[in-house]
């Protein structure tokens, strides 16, 4: 998302934290040389997503871009903040395109941009194709004003429906966007950026496969179809690794299998093991 955001001319990023702040600040740090630079800050309790940007308020300029944190995307944000400019809009909504929006919801409007109406994830039954709430904002500061401060606030049930007939407008946007939220997107998400469905700037190749240093890869070891090895990861003689994303110092057996799997760093996995559709946490050990 940082790089996805540089892409577009962001040059400072706050991030609004809860769960696991020191670790986020460890690996990501405060930007690098050609990218946006990066602050923190933590909230003492989950203030849910219109509460988060009340609590960062101080940070933020007059108009910004207000994200969800748990999407993979290449959706045209520069198209997003032109369209809030010229519509002289209070909010604008990246609206997407899916062809069952029952665990997201449907965003009616006109033929204008201007928001109609919500429909929060509609039953089964009469759901059809039509525009998703993306998590992708332009907000003016001044969305914040009613905002109460200190509490938990939905700024998709609590402050966008009071917005509706007061400068709320959409822009459906085009390209590739997946909420990575659950093990299987998370894993079909690092598919679509190794065979190049979504742009990043992972080297990706047609077989659906990535490498990264010094790994180990011992000879009669079987990778793929599909799979991401990380850093310093240690593969042994006849193990077979498919469908799977290995994150970094992990050690797969001789004959070990695995398979639809997320290992975190430092992850053991026993010679001869089998492991499937299992997501492990850091330095798990697996034995026979």
């Amino acid at each position: 998302m940082i790089e996805w955001l540089g892409s577009h001319g962001v040059d400072e990023v706050i991030l609004a934290c809860g769960f696991l702040p020191d670790q986020l600040e460890k690996v990501l740090g405060r930007g690098t040389a050609d990218g946006p630079t990066l602050h923190y800050v933590v909230e003492p309790e989950p203030l849910g997503t219109a509460g988060a940007i009340k609590f960062a308020e101080e940070h933020l300029d007059d108009r910004f871009f207000a994200l969800n944190g748990d999407v993979l995307t290449d959706l045209d944000l520069t198209a997003l903040w032109n369209s809030h400019l010229e519509r002289g809009a209070t909010a604008s909504l990246g609206l997407y395109p899916v062809e069952d929006p029952t665990g997201y919801g449907l965003v009616e409007m006109d033929e204008n941009g201007v928001v109609l109406d919500f429909l929060e994830k509609p039953d089964p039954a009469h759901a059809g194709a039509g525009l998703i709430n993306a998590g992708t904002y332009v907000l003016e500061r001044s969305v914040l004003t009613d905002v109460p401060a200190g509490r938990e606030v939905s700024i998709e049930r609590e402050v966008f429906p009071h917005l509706i007939d007061h400068g709320l407008h959409g822009l459906r946007l085009d390209g590739y966007w997946m909420d990575i939220g659950t093990p299987e997107r998370y894993l079909e998400a690092s598919w679509d950026i190794v065979e190049g469905r979504v742009r990043t700037e992972v080297e990706t190749n047609t077989e659906g496969m990535h490498f990264g240093v010094d790994c180990e890869i011992t000879t009669g070891a079987r990778i793929g179809p599909r799979a991401v090895i990380g850093n310093r990861c240690k593969v042994g003689t006849g193990a077979h690794i498919s469908d799977s994303v290995l994150i970094s110092d992990c050690e797969i057996g001789e004959n070990a299998v695995v398979t639809d799997s997320i290992l975190s760093p430092g992850v053991r996995i026993a010679a001869g093991v089998q492991v499937g559709n299992r997501v492990l946490g850091k330095n798990e050990v697996v034995n026979a």
